[in-house]
């Protein structure tokens, strides 16, 4: 908001020109002296600031003269200048102790070097052409300074809606700004309408100060009548304010909230339990009760319970929170929750109660004992019951697989897949993650159940002799079954994964003809008796490729037998030749000499005919060969 004076001062600048002309043509008929200056001048404090004063319809001399304007509207020469030829003398004649001193520029202007709110003055342009007359203007100088930070202080303490007057709600302060500024009171964001009169709702008081720099101090203050609903209002303040060229500014202060008393009017009391559904809490859980009532500052609640129409304390705290520790099926009941509050009307709800229904589930009991050992082919029926409140649902599963609803299960000509572990399973739907299972094993006794893997040849749809086979069998029964072979280098029996009872043992050795006949087979044994399989192979053909190359080796290996014999006997044959040779021929008529007695004819003939032989072939005899 702009102040009177101001506004005044920019109405009156155009009539300010018109009345310095009017002045100038009367001074002299034949004068045509004028002077131009700008009527209205804004500048921020601090900045340098020039009032310029232009004579017109002069052109040699003239004497122009600045004067300075009080508030008594008594004039005081600040400056002067002359114009002489083509200069002009400029002279400061008094700055009235003003730091730093007024200045004049070669045109005649009048200088402030830094505005101060001082300044904020009208100066007189005085221009004086002798016989032409005298014209004068005058200049308002007008300096504005942005306020500070904006600050408030509002009531920390505890302020009762009961109240029928409006209370001091919190003080707003703006300083050392110009002009001065507006202050606006806000809540929740949106302005208030507040009246500067007093009265019992809501008003405001407003207070400017001047400072010893000259600058502006404003200080506001907020009354107020307070009601519940103003609990979580959010309070601020902010400083309007203006600055040149009909440019605003604005400085929030930092919202604020109250600390309220107004009495209780409604009570809420509930269960905050984890497994609470329709009411229902676990046994050995830790049920919490919180109790909230609606007044403030918050009171003091006192927790009971009541049993027969007659109340039992439990605990009392400002806080309004109570824990039942691992409660128990016996505290199934009604608990209440009541604030201590003695502002509240007699209407006013002070009390609630609530239901506590604590849910419970005993331990599952069987008709049968937990393990069960029944002979195949047989028959059982078997139950489990279970005590729990809200009233609990049974099922049986095996293998995680549903058999039934109820608490019974009835198995009819029992097998070896009959055989494993059955849970019967108790929980209430209404209360999650209550539940108890029940384990029933059964066992099933009975003679060994035999399964063979059935091999098939490799190539050819025969099996050949040493061709290597895999052979494998697999048991089932209680008590568990023996696996044996009647052939060497069978593995240890081992159980079957996921084979509900099967044991696994195998064999490996190579197909002979003996094999063939006899068949390879495997035994299944237990108290209950024996199970046997026989794997046979049929027709098994001999390796003839094989056979070719064993004959062809040893008749190889006769032949190179050979070939050393004859070899040997040859060498033996040349060295007797050569003796025979060295003594020459016996002589004509000289009998032959006999060898030993033992020798027998034969020996003698095959030695005669061997060098009679040699004669009379010379060199095509067997030695020749050789």
């Amino acid at each position: 908001m702009e102040p009177p004076d101001a506004q005044a001062g920019t109405r009156g600048a155009p009539q300010l020109l018109v009345l310095a002309l009017l002045l100038g043509a009367h001074q002299g008929a034949q004068a045509e002296v004028q002077v131009s200056v700008t009527p209205l001048v804004e500048v921020m404090r601090g900045d340098p600031v020039t009032l310029d004063c232009t004579p017109l319809g002069i052109r040699d001399h003239f004497v122009l003269e600045w004067f300075l304007a009080d508030r008594s509207r008594i004039r005081h020469l600040l400056a002067s200048a002359e114009l002489q030829g083509s200069e002009i003398q400029a002279r400061v004649h008094n700055s009235l102790g003003r730091s730093p001193p007024y200045q004049l520029d070669s045109q005649g202007h009048l200088v402030l070097a830094e505005a101060q709110v001082g300044d904020e003055q009208d100066y007189v342009c005085v221009v004086k052409a002798g016989a032409a007359g005298t014209a004068e203007a005058t200049v308002r100088l007008q300096v504005f300074a942005k306020p500070e930070a904006t600050e408030v202080s509002h009531n920390t303490g505890m302020m009762s809606v009961m109240d029928e007057f409006a209370q001091e709600v919190a003080t707003c302060n703006s300083r050392n700004g110009n002009p001065a500024p507006q202050i606006i009171w806000y809540q929740n964001g949106q302005p208030l309408q507040v009246p500067m009169e007093v009265n019992s709702e809501s008003y405001m008081t407003s207070r400017t100060v001047r400072e010893a720099s000259g600058l502006l101090s404003l200080t506001s203050t907020l009354y107020l009548r307070l009601h519940k609903a103003d609990q979580d209002a959010s309070f601020h303040c902010s400083v309007h304010y203006r600055l040149p060229k009909g440019q605003h500014g604005r400085l929030d202060s930092p919202p604020f909230r109250l600390t309220l008393h107004y009495p209780t009017e409604h009570v809420q009391f509930w269960v905050d339990s984890p497994s609470t559904t329709e009411g229902w809490v676990r046994e050995g859980d830790s049920v919490h009760l919180f109790c909230r009532g609606d007044g403030s500052p918050s009171l003091e609640y006192t927790f009971y319970r009541l049993q027969d129409e007659e109340e039992t304390m439990l605990h009392t705290n400002l806080d309004g929170n109570f824990t039942l520790e691992r409660v128990q099926r016996n505290q199934s009941g009604t608990y209440g929750c009541r604030v201590e509050d003695y502002d509240a009307a007699e209407d006013a709800e002070l009390s609630q109660t609530l239901e506590l229904r604590v849910a419970y589930l005993d331990p599952i009991d069987l008709n049968n004992m937990e393990e069960v050992s029944l002979p195949l082919g047989s028959s059982v029926a078997t139950n489990c019951s279970v005590q729990g409140l809200p009233t609990p649902t049974l099922r049986w599963t095996k293998d995680s697989v549903p058999l039934g609803d109820g608490p019974t299960l009835s198995l009819n000509f029992i097998t070896f897949d009959s055989a494993g572990t059955y849970i019967c399973e108790a929980s209430i739907p209404t209360v999650p993650l209550l539940s108890r299972t029940q384990v029933l094993e059964l066992l099933v006794e009975g003679p060994p159940e035999l399964r063979p893997e059935e091999i098939q040849p490799k190539t050819g749809g025969s099996w050949r002799e040493g061709d290597e086979v895999r052979l494998a069998c697999s048991a089932r029964g209680y008590p568990e079954p023996k696996l044996s072979w009647n052939q060497l280098g069978n593995s240890p029996a081992e159980p079957v994964p996921g084979g509900q009872g099967w044991v696994s043992s195998s064999l490996t050795l190579k197909v002979t003809s003996a094999l063939s006949q006899e068949g390879v087979h495997c035994e299944a044994s237990n108290p209950h008796g024996t199970t046997k399989h026989v794997f046979h192979f049929g027709t098994v053909a001999p390796q003839t490729s094989q056979a070719g190359v064993a004959v062809m080796a040893v008749a190889v290996s006769v032949g190179l037998l050979l070939l050393v014999v004859a070899a040997f006997y040859c060498i033996r044959r040349k060295g007797r030749s050569g003796r025979q040779g060295e003594k020459g021929a016996l002589p004509p008529g000289k009998p032959e000499l006999s060898h030993s007695g033992s020798q027998r004819p034969e020996q003698t003939s095959l030695l005669t005919g061997s060098a009679s032989g040699g004669a009379r072939h010379g060199s095509g005899g067997f030695r020749d060969e050789c």
